[in-house]
């Protein structure tokens, strides 16, 4: 019966995470922690499955359609790699209760950014030397054409990407948010191909970190399974919904789902209740 709660709760955390871009993952451990009492890190070692499986659906049709900077991807993945390996090393020796309450602040974090639009940047500015020499400057489709663009402050970016790495490993989130400030903000990527490059490097992340959550037996298939299939059937149909939804009450809604999380998330972190 758990496991069918499980599957149920998961699929609506699937379902919003697609419809609003910001993935399953930030709701899907504090569901499993906060209503159905599971152990904190076993709660992240079922996230990182559901993360793995939802990416890789996703990024294959964002390489197709030409929004993903494959090049960017790989040469930011040595960092979220390096961070995550090192977040899934420290997470075995970090209190669950101040891991509650760095989940609880990153909540808050995604709330607030997620009601902020996107902002669009120049395609013309002068490329960073390092990003010419990597050759990681490139096109993207859109409504008038391929549009050139060139990458900017790729040393930030990396620094931020072993950031983002070590989150994800500690929280069990594929820490897009994260991703997609740095090649936003810092690299000046477009908008869709920050979100859509964040998404093809998660499950890598992912997948790193999980390694070292199995190997300390945190990864539990009775919870790994039924959250992973909730977390991807949610998803596929939010992908199909997508096009027909209203984006802004979408995002009040998952803004207030993730309020109410990380405060419950911070309360339960400071009392020492999880």
């Amino acid at each position: 019966m758990l496991a069918l709660f499980l599957a149920l709760g998961s699929f609506g955390a699937g379902l919003l995470g697609a419809l609003t871009g910001l993935g399953g993952g930030l709701v899907v451990v504090p569901m499993m922690t906060l209503l159905f009492h599971i152990d904190l890190r076993y709660a992240i070692g079922a996230s990182l499955v559901s993360v793995i499986a939802t990416s890789s659906g996703a990024a294959a049709a964002y390489v197709r359609e030409g929004f993903t900077n494959v090049r960017v991807g790989i040469f930011l993945e040595v960092a979220t790699t390096v961070g995550a390996l090192s977040g899934a090393a420290l997470a075995g020796f970090i209190p669950t209760s101040a891991l509650a309450v760095l989940f609880g602040l990153v909540l808050l974090y995604t709330a607030y950014r997620s009601l902020r639009a996107p902002e669009e940047h120049p395609t013309d500015l002068p490329s960073d030397p390092l990003a010419l020499r990597l050759r990681l400057n490139s096109t993207y489709p859109t409504a008038a054409g391929i549009r050139a663009y060139s990458v900017q402050g790729v040393k930030k970016g990396f620094a931020l990407m072993f950031v983002a790495g070590v989150l994800s490993a500690l929280l069990g989130i594929g820490s897009g948010i994260v991703k997609v400030l740095a090649m936003d903000h810092t690299m000046k990527l477009p908008f869709k191909v920050s979100t859509t490059t964040s998404n093809f490097m998660i499950g890598v992340t992912a997948a790193a970190s999980a390694g070292v959550y199995l190997h300390r037996g945190y990864i539990e298939p009775a919870l790994a399974f039924p959250v992973m299939l909730g977390v991807l059937a949610g998803a596929l149909l939010g992908a199909r919904i997508l096009a027909g939804a209203k984006t802004l009450w979408l995002r009040r809604i998952f803004t207030t789902v993730v309020v109410v999380l990380a405060l419950e998330m911070l309360y339960k972190g400071l009392r020492g209740g999880l």
